[in-house]
């Protein structure tokens, strides 16, 4: 469906083009669109590597274990029904962990091999666990502290103070965080009985 919307903007904004004599212009566009999309993921390739080190280095080290050993009471909270232990629970917190440093990019292989681990305990593979339901929900809300990101992009494009939005970001995050853990508690409660 999304494809569909995409070629469909795309037809009209070049029929559009066409009919009020600005095809020139829409071609251009385009080509200094995708030189600017290279030279952003080019750019962007150095930060995330940065990152994603960084996050290897904290796993090697054990601080990634460490720090999912401090978060086991809150871990607990959401998913009750997991061995602490367990494999399922370690690629929660580590993708947990990555995003609360704002390495969305660092945190999907976590997610990825979290989501088979929960589908391994899964006893209906065709419907969702409770837990899977929840890690969605908590992933996509992503509390984070640092939204590296928009801290990258903000600085790519010469902001003259990329950091102010770290506060904002950090209560955003935590607000939608909040409301995805209530939404998920209040769903599960209604799915138990």
């Amino acid at each position: 469906m999304l494809n569909a919307i995409w070629a469909g903007m795309i037809l009209l904004g070049i029929v559009v083009a066409v009919f009020t004599g600005n095809l020139n212009a829409v071609t251009n566009a385009a080509i200094e669109s995708a030189q600017e999309a290279v030279t952003v993921c080019l750019k962007m390739l150095g930060i995330l590597g940065m990152w994603m080190g960084l996050m290897h280095v904290a796993e090697e080290a054990g601080i990634v274990r460490k720090l999912a050993k401090w978060m086991r009471p809150f871990m607990r909270f959401l998913f009750p029904r997991l061995d602490a232990e367990g494999k399922a629970m370690e690629y929660i917190s580590t993708n947990v962990i990555a995003n609360f440093l704002g390495l969305g990019w660092a945190a999907t292989p976590a997610g990825l091999k979290a989501m088979d681990e929960l589908q391994k305990l899964n006893s209906n593979k065709n419907v969702a666990s409770h837990e899977m339901c929840m890690f969605m929900i908590f992933n996509m809300s992503s509390l984070q502290l640092i939204t590296v990101n928009l801290l990258a992009y903000r600085a790519q494009y010469n902001s003259a103070n990329p950091s102010e939005i770290i506060a904002p970001g950090i209560l955003a995050t935590l607000v939608s965080s909040v409301a995805a853990v209530v939404f998920a508690k209040v769903m599960g409660g209604r799915r138990a009985r």
